[in-house]
């Protein structure tokens, strides 16, 4: 790719799920582990999930991955019991809550197993930093999971004070790399949290296309390149 000096990762969806949207993997493992609600009554539980977790300091800074699932998953949960979706005592509640992140924690493990990979033949060849949208710990996962020494930054929606969808929050990704936006080329499988924003300050983009969440506007002439598998980006560069 003409003039690349610099790679902006996004995380979720994108390292750890190599191009499923994390509302579709829970409920995958939500339905292995056998809990008997519908998608709909899940997808409530899922957005008030994500609503509280922003809302409330929940999610500590030393989180390890498996801490993030099981207090995530505990709200999700309780929602269902609350809204009499679930009816189950509160010992067996906490027992698929375990069953449930156990299953997503190896199945981000699997994946790993692919993305981590890519991260590094990568970042042998270009700066790379990372920005996503987390919870105050994504520097503990990177640890946990071996990725830390892969990113020359880390720009954390909690820690920074701004989101994704926000422009601002890409720049920020482009300055810690010390380059000009068009120099940078932007990872990402959310079309409107990742490609849109990046594109607007003038980043290249690459939208990992795979399994989202559903009702995004997709305009396919705006990513420079669509990549199906994380595994493809290194041929593309």
């Amino acid at each position: 790719m003409e003039n690349l000096k610099g790679i902006i990762f996004d995380y979720g969806g994108t390292i750890d799920t190599n191009s499923r949207h994390w509302a579709e993997v829970l409920w995958e493992k939500y339905q292995e582990a056998g809990v008997p609600v519908t998608k709909e009554q899940f997808r409530e539980a899922y957005v008030h999930g994500e609503r509280t977790l922003a809302k409330f300091p929940l999610i500590k800074p030393y989180y390890k991955f498996i801490q993030v699932l099981q207090s995530k998953i505990t709200v999700e949960t309780e929602f269902l019991v609350h809204k009499e979706y679930w009816n189950v005592s509160d010992a067996e509640r906490r027992e698929f809550t375990d069953k449930i992140a156990g299953l997503c924690n190896d199945y981000v493990l699997n994946v790993l197993d692919t993305t981590k990979a890519v991260v590094a033949e990568v970042a042998d060849k270009y700066p790379v930093v990372l920005v996503s949208n987390f919870y105050g710990n994504i520097n503990a996962i990177l640890d946990d999971f071996g990725l830390e020494p892969y990113f020359k930054a880390v720009i954390e929606s909690a820690i920074v004070g701004v989101r994704k969808p926000d422009p601002k929050i890409y720049a920020l990704g482009v300055e810690a790399l010390g380059l000009k936006p068009e120099e940078v080329l932007v990872v990402g499988d959310s079309f409107s949290k990742d490609i849109v924003p990046a594109k607007s300050i003038g980043c290249k983009t690459a939208w990992l296309k795979g399994e989202g969440w559903g009702n995004e506007e997709i305009d396919e002439s705006v990513p420079d390149i669509i990549i199906t598998d994380l595994e493809q980006l290194p041929s593309k560069l």
